[in-house]
């Protein structure tokens, strides 16, 4: 079910993805495309996309979906630097790239809830979203701009010295991606929303809010006890994911 990286000509230059290749002889399927987390730990962003081809390969084995995997710009051996309008500028690029005859759900860990709830809010080619540990608002993280910066300098999403130029334009663009607005952009399209009761860096009452955000659409809100923030790791939120993936066939 696997197939190799590959280098796409981006909107920022070379962007890496990770495509299952689905069943030969089948027509198009549906398709899931997942948008990793912000990279957290120092010198973390080029190992972004190393657990990732496992997960894509089990849930397109176990959904009978194909799974892309975007390493969006600074994260991952793609080039360019993080910027939240740069990320979405990614998306939507993959989106286009992705999307076909079979229908397409994004999913999103962490901060990258954010990037795919904004997406979707705009592009009804997106069936629904699923979302893990994902902020319901970032204006409180965000107004220490100059630590967030040092962050994604720290882990190597940002490289460039003397980048950005605008540093308070650059921290306005993550307030303005707005999850709870954008959750309540989806209409009645499906919403998973997963997130562990003992997660330190974003609060599970996010987790209620954006699924209260949502509620005009059937909502699946998952709070996983003694879950922490780094969700993917866990064998009952994967378990949870594969599940509500197959059941939107």
């Amino acid at each position: 079910m696997s197939g190799p990286w590959r280098i796409l000509d981006g909107p920022a230059g070379a962007l890496r993805t990770y495509a299952t290749t689905g069943e030969p002889g089948l027509p198009p399927g549906p398709k899931a495309l997942i948008c990793h987390e912000l990279p957290r730990v120092a010198g973390g962003a080029p190992d972004v996309g190393r657990t990732f081809p496992g997960l894509a390969d089990r849930l397109a084995h176990e959904s009978g979906f194909q799974v892309v995997v975007g390493l969006l710009r600074g994260a991952g051996g793609s080039d360019g630097d993080f910027s939240a309008a740069g990320w979405l500028e990614d998306l939507r690029f993959l989106v286009e790239e992705v999307a076909g005859p079979g229908r397409l759900w994004l999913i999103g860990f962490g901060l990258g809830g954010a990037w795919v709830l904004n997406v979707a809010a705009g592009d009804h080619r997106v069936a629904g979203v699923a979302t893990l540990a994902a902020p319901a608002d970032l204006t409180a993280w965000a107004a220490d701009g100059s630590a967030v910066l040092e962050r994604c300098r720290r882990s190597g999403a940002i490289r460039t010295a003397g980048y950005p130029k605008d540093e308070l334009a650059w921290r306005d663009e993550l307030v303005a991606l707005r999850p709870l607005e954008a959750a309540a952009k989806l209409g009645d399209r499906p919403l998973l929303v997963v997130h562990g009761n003992a997660d330190d860096e974003v609060p599970a009452a996010a987790a209620r809010a954006l699924a209260d955000a949502a509620s005009t659409g059937p909502v699946d809100l998952r709070v996983v006890p003694g879950a922490g923030h780094w969700l993917r790791a866990d064998p009952r939120v994967v378990a949870t994911l594969i599940g509500w993936v197959e059941r939107q066939r």
